[in-house]
C-alpha cells in the first residue's frame, strides 16, 4: 500500500471552495480505486494549512490513477476550477508507506 500525503497552502478567505473542491476529490478517489482518508481543515492555529491522505493499493495503481485522472471530465473540470479561483496557492506531496497491524 502507498498514502499519498499533500500539505495545501489555501486562501483561508476561500475556505468554503476548498472544502466543496475537497468533497468532490474524497468521491473521486474512490471511484478510481483509492481509499481516501480525509481532509482536514484548519480549526485552531494557521488557518491557511490543510492536509488530506488517501491510499492505493500499490504504486502502480495510484500512477493508473494519476492516468486516469488527466482524462477524467471531472477531474480537468475540477482542477480548471482551482486554478481559475486560486484557492490554492501551493501544494506539496509525499508518499508515504503505513504500518498497519
Amino acid at each position: 500500500m502507498i498514502t499519498c500525503h499533500v500539505k495545501y497552502i489555501i486562501d483561508p478567505y476561500q475556505m468554503d471552495a476548498f472544502e466543496r473542491y475537497s468533497r468532490d476529490w474524497v468521491r473521486i478517489v474512490r471511484r478510481m480505486g483509492g481509499e481516501h482518508h480525509g481532509y482536514f481543515l484548519p480549526a485552531e492555529g494557521a488557518n491557511n494549512i490543510a492536509y488530506c491522505l488517501f491510499s492505493f493499493a500499490s504504486l502502480s495503481d495510484y500512477e493508473r490513477y494519476r492516468r486516469e485522472a488527466a482524462e477524467d471530465h471531472e477531474c480537468i473540470e475540477l482542477v480548471g476550477k482551482a486554478t481559475q479561483q486560486k484557492f490554492i496557492l501551493s501544494y506539496e506531496r509525499s508518499f508515504l508507506r503505513p504500518v498497519l497491524q
